[in-house]
């Protein structure tokens, strides 16, 4: 059984933790006070295993589960990386590409498993699409359009780009198989915090035959919440609504039909499909775990967040400048 050390026991190192302790591994958890490790002992985990100080751990395990705020996490990957240690990283998966392409890099270097929680990669909807994209249910595809928003508390450890567009920008990434062509951003900071609160985001992807027109818009404000994708086809049309847990796709046979010098619009079938209950979280940190045993790179795996990064980089010095940006072409290709 491996050992894994959790580091970060916030709101969503919670979810971290109730979801390893139903996974095969010998858990070790920090935290950077003895009351915060309270969550931990409640649940289970002895006390020694228990440390307000992780480097004690460092020695002992086998791979490590960061889910501290943003700013730490290439530093604690890049340590956690070169003691020899397979790592579990919270996204983003680093605030620079320059940054995040060096921890892929060392990664590899060191053959060791580097995995980025872009969790939407392990939805079973996600899936889904990605596969029907593959094998061209959708015809060209021509736009993807996101939101990922609704109104709670803003994070404090970075932008709404990097906490939530980066999201969206991957699983664009994820289902189309390549990086965008050209990257468009525009953000604001109407609570005056010094950090952007809301954001649009417009990709451009290019292929032999068609472009791909991508958007993505995140923000604190809007009522609700909301985490849509829609995938928009010459033969069909896709709805996803990553909330529900099982009847999230909902499929559209509609097509733009020529008639003479006009098109029109004909309605076609509508199709409800049923995806997995299962737990995303649970899902990508199971995947995780079976990567310490088999060696396989994750399906999230380093390069996925450097690709991420480069985008949101790119989307944020768009809206700084005004400007679009062009991105050359990654020599790695996260799938």
């Amino acid at each position: 059984m491996r050992k894994v050390l959790l580091l970060g026991l916030g709101r969503w190192g919670l979810n971290h933790l109730r979801n390893l302790r139903s996974l095969p591994v010998e858990l070790y958890v920090s935290e950077v006070t003895s009351e915060r490790l309270d969550p931990a002992r409640r649940l289970g985990v002895p006390e020694s295993r228990l440390s307000a100080d992780y480097r004690r751990f460092i020695p002992e395990v086998d791979a490590a589960v960061v889910v501290t705020p943003a700013p730490s996490h290439a530093p604690l990957c890049q340590e956690l990386l070169e003691a020899g240690k397979d790592v579990f990283v919270e996204k983003p998966l680093a605030f620079a590409a320059a940054d995040a392409r060096r921890l892929a890099e060392l990664a590899d270097r060191k053959r060791r498993i580097l995995q980025v929680g872009h969790i939407l990669r392990f939805d079973p909807a996600s899936e889904w699409l990605r596969h029907a994209i593959s094998t061209g249910a959708f015809g060209s595809v021509r736009i993807l359009r996101a939101n990922f928003s609704g109104f709670k508390r803003p994070r404090e450890d970075g932008g709404v780009m990097f906490a939530d567009a980066v999201h969206m920008v991957d699983l664009f990434h994820y289902l189309l198989g390549q990086p965008p062509a050209r990257v468009s951003g525009f953000t604001q900071d109407f609570l005056r915090r010094g950090m952007d609160d809301a954001s649009f985001v417009s990709l451009e992807y290019e292929n032999s035959h068609s472009v791909t027109w991508a958007t993505a818009e995140t923000n604190y404000f809007l009522p609700g919440k909301s985490r849509e994708l829609t995938v928009v086809g010459s033969e069909m049309t896709a709805v996803c609504d990553f909330t529900e847990a099982r009847h999230k796709l909902r499929t559209f046979a509609h097509q733009h039909v020529r008639e003479g010098t006009t098109f029109k619009a004909v309605h076609g079938e509508r199709q409800d499909l049923e995806s997995s209950p299962e737990e995303p979280l649970f899902a990508e940190l199971r995947a995780f775990v079976d990567s310490l045993r088999t060696r396989e790179t994750p399906r999230a795996d380093g390069w996925s967040g450097y690709e991420a990064v480069r985008v949101i980089e790119a989307a944020l010095e768009s809206a700084k400048t005004g400007r679009t940006v062009a991105l050359n072409s990654s020599s790695h290709q996260a799938g």
